[in-house]
């Protein structure tokens, strides 16, 4: 399976959003994300309203229904007043009470049963009473008896089912719904496993979504009497949601009646009904923040490290993943195909945990450029690393402390957060010198969290476009890299030719051109359109021919990949689902022949922007097929011969292209129950018609 690119800047936006939204960084700042539909912003009393969801589910269950009650009355009243939920949490609380007693002690069950659920059961709605009836059979079979008519009754799932749908109800009615990268992820991942399983493919990320998104759903939520009587919803609607988070036909127009006819409310209810496992997320966006110098590393670094001395083998999206003990995120080398067993030096995670070494948060605007050097003149002792230079203390302050998740509803005190003491700082640039000497040693001597925090350094100085400095750095540490890399060294080049340009120094930018870009051109025709195009700026120098020329935190993010590489350092576990995921989700829709109505919602378009540097431009990027919105007044084309990859057709019917009209699509997948994909390719062999369709199917 192939993989798409993602756009690093629009990845990391919504991942500081998601650990703002979550509490898991010490941060003051609210999160950036504008709000989703007509939902609040995301913001502090959202967090509030999901840790008290949170609080509910783990008290009901435990099977702490009164717990649960109680925080209902204080935050939550509404659903103490709605009938058919109280009734629910009222046979729960029976069952419980059932459970604690004995036989002969089954006195306060009965009294719960005589003044609360049994009055409730006459008002509740219609099955309620039936329902009242069946569950008095508790009292005679044994909950260990599970050939029972009441064994479900019994069972601990009824606690989980409970809770699920509490939390669709308050989740709705609080507007308190995950973090946009929350549900992107679980759209995304949604799509891939289907994705997959329909092209009977393997999932090359198989180890990491089987146990990120879990296969449990929480139960819908309970539409109100009154909307049951609601107008009929566009089928265009219905259709949308129903295969976008995989529900039935009447699935859908219930969750659409419970959202009031709101498409983009109802679809978030449905998506936040996907389960995540919490705490392998959090593992996943800690190890993405600390690879990208987010947040301080004392707590983790990333273990993923090999030595240079083997080269990488084989395709690392192959390597395998498992939860240690203390819930951190480990490599499973033994399953890998391409790691070495003998030669692989994998750093000890815990070994690390009590460091405190300051990390680069290279988010600075990329026009900071006039106190940079852009020749190879200053040789000191601080071109090593970003950290002694004058703006290294502005640097530190940016970077926030992982604090993670917790779950207490009363303020949570920073007590065993506070900043780093001056020891530690001390120590952290002791650490940092270090660095630096054994920085010119050659990398193979350096140890994996050193290596790790070089690779930041270089990231920094190219995102401030000092490109000279780190060609100078990594032709120090490792002189056969660029030899391996040449376009990241021509970008490189091209950089410190813009920024010449526009100091004024023509003869300096053409003497760069003149040993470096057009010696890389001549090796690679690919290269000469580009440098024509970057030749061209020596006519505009009055423009910030850097800036516009090429976005420096692009190839600062693809140095940081490919030096991290040889150096042993891959790449964090949510861009390798990232990549996977995006891809089926385009491949998705170029089989659905239409465009996602919930991309732009999710930020998913702006995660396949295409915002790398200049040359980019020199990977052909593939036709798209036609896309048409799922609107009542678009057609379809649907040709019924497709090439396949091979050259062939597959479907030798017909040379012609079918018009299929909107609502010829929408009536076969409602009638025949089938995706979009299967109703677009059997209209297109009955010349679009849709009754022909039908007529043929049921003959």
């Amino acid at each position: 399976m192939d993989s798409s690119p993602v756009n690093w800047e629009a990845l990391e936006a919504l991942i500081i959003d998601f650990a703002k939204s979550e509490n898991l960084i010490e941060d003051s700042s609210p999160p950036s994300s504008p709000s989703l539909s007509s939902s609040p912003s995301l913001s502090s009393s959202s967090y509030l309203s999901r840790l008290i969801i949170r609080q509910i589910r783990s008290s009901l269950e435990a099977g702490d229904v009164d717990a649960a009650i109680d925080l209902f009355r204080a935050h939550a009243p509404f659903v103490l007043e709605d009938h058919r939920l109280l009734f629910r949490l009222q046979k729960q609380k029976f069952i419980e009470l059932l459970r604690e007693g004995t036989t002969e002690d089954r006195g306060p069950a009965i009294d719960y049963l005589r003044t609360f659920l049994a009055p409730c059961a006459l008002n509740a709605y219609p099955e309620a009473y039936e329902e009242f009836k069946h569950v008095l059979l508790a009292f005679i079979y044994d909950k260990d008896d599970q050939t029972s008519p009441v064994a479900n009754e019994w069972a601990k799932k009824r606690r989980y089912e409970i809770a699920g749908l509490m939390s669709s109800v308050l989740r709705a009615h609080l507007h308190a719904y995950n973090p946009i990268f929350s549900m992107t992820l679980r759209y995304l991942i949604s799509i891939h496993k289907g994705f997959c399983f329909r092209q009977g493919i393997l999932s090359p990320i198989s180890d990491l979504i089987e146990r990120l998104l879990l296969l449990e759903r929480d139960p819908p939520a309970i539409p109100q009497d009154s909307l049951y009587e609601a107008q009929p919803f566009d089928e265009v609607d219905i259709q949308a949601l129903a295969h976008a988070v995989e529900l039935t036909r009447q699935g859908a127009i219930d969750s659409l009646r419970f959202a009031k006819g709101d498409l983009f409310q109802a679809f978030q209810n449905e998506i936040c009904r996907m389960r995540l496992d919490a705490a392998m997320l959090d593992e996943l966006v800690r190890e993405y923040c600390i690879y990208r110098g987010i947040v301080e590393s004392g707590s983790l670094i990333p273990s993923r490290v090999q030595t240079l001395s083997e080269p990488l083998k084989g395709n690392p999206s192959e390597s395998g993943c498992y939860s240690t003990q203390d819930g951190s995120l480990d490599v499973d080398y033994s399953s890998s195909k391409w790691s070495n067993s003998e030669t692989s030096d994998t750093t000890d995670m815990s070994s690390m945990r009590g460091t405190n070494v300051e990390l680069r948060y290279a988010s600075d605007p990329a026009n900071n450029l006039e106190d940079c050097s852009t020749s190879g003149s200053h040789q000191s002792e601080n071109l090593r690393l970003p950290r002694n230079r004058s703006h290294g203390a502005g640097e530190r302050s940016k970077r926030k402390r992982w604090r993670g998740r917790y779950d207490e509803l009363d303020h949570i005190s920073d007590i065993h957060f506070n900043r780093c003491s001056k020891q530690e700082v001390s120590t952290a640039m002791q650490v940092a010198s270090a660095t630096i000497s054994k920085a010119q040693q050659g990398v193979e001597n350096i140890n994996g969290e050193e290596k790790y925090e070089i690779v930041l350094g270089m990231k920094e100085l190219a995102s401030r476009g000092m490109a000279a400095e780190v060609v100078e750095e990594i032709n120090a540490l490792d002189p056969n890299f660029f030899a391996q890399n040449p376009v990241l060294l021509f970008q490189l080049k091209q950089v410190e030719f813009l920024k010449l340009v526009g100091l004024g120094d023509h003869s300096g930018a053409l003497k760069v051109a003149c040993s470096h870009l057009g010696p890389l051109a001549a090796s690679d025709p690919n290269l000469l359109k580009p440098l024509k195009e970057t030749l061209l700026s020596l006519l505009r120098p009055s423009e910030d021919a850097l800036v516009t020329g090429l976005p420096l935190h692009a190839l600062a993010t693809s140095l940081q990949v490919a030096f991290g590489k040889r150096l042993g350092i891959e790449e964090p576990q949510l861009v390798r689902i990232m990549r996977a995921t995006l891809y089926t989700h385009t491949e998705w829709f170029k089989l659905q022949m239409c465009k996602d109505r919930f991309e732009s919602l999710l930020r998913i378009d702006s995660l396949k922007e295409n915002n790398t540097p200049v040359l980019t431009s020199l990977v052909s990027s593939k036709s798209n097929t036609e896309s048409c919105n799922l609107g009542s007044s678009q057609v379809t084309i649907s040709s019924t011969t497709r090439v396949s990859d091979d050259g062939g057709s597959p479907n030798q019917a017909s040379s012609r292209d079918v018009i299929c009209d909107e609502n010829a699509i929408l009536k076969v997948m409602e009638f025949l129950a089938l995706p979009r994909a299967d109703a677009i390719h059997l209209l297109a062999q009955y010349n679009g018609n849709a009754e022909t369709v039908i007529q043929q199917i049921f003959a």
